[in-house]
């Protein structure tokens, strides 16, 4: 199956991701901050990286851009918890800007293991 790095600076979110797609057959790895992916992702080869939008130091989008520059082909699922505006809250919609700058899908958290792997095949 597929090589995939994960990267949440929430450990519960990375082991819960972690144990859904290791149970789907594909090889993880897992990292807390925007800084360990991108040196995971010059040392490694994965097929897709599913990355948190909020992260501390470097955010998903800096992340993002600079394992595009790198690593082009590598598909690119972003997620997060604080992304969709509602009424009364005029927040930018990030998962929409993420995927505009380069992300293939995105998921809102919480997500259901189902519609995590629908996301991770669709991607493969």
């Amino acid at each position: 199956m597929a090589r995939i790095l994960v990267v949440d600076d929430d450990a519960a979110v990375q082991e819960t991701i972690r144990l859904v797609l290791e149970r789907a057959g594909h090889s993880v790895i897992t990292a807390g901050d925007g800084r360990n992916c991108v040196a995971l992702c010059q040392s490694a080869d994965f097929d897709l990286l599913l990355l948190d939008i909020f992260l501390p130091g470097m955010d998903g989008f800096e992340t993002m851009r600079l394992v595009r520059q790198r690593h082009p082909a590598v598909q690119i699922v972003v997620i997060s918890g604080h992304s969709v505006p509602s009424a009364g809250h005029p927040l930018p919609d990030f998962l929409a800007m993420a995927t505009k700058l380069g992300a293939v899908r995105s998921l809102q958290k919480p997500f259901r293991p189902d519609a995590l792997l629908r996301t991770v095949a669709a991607c493969l």
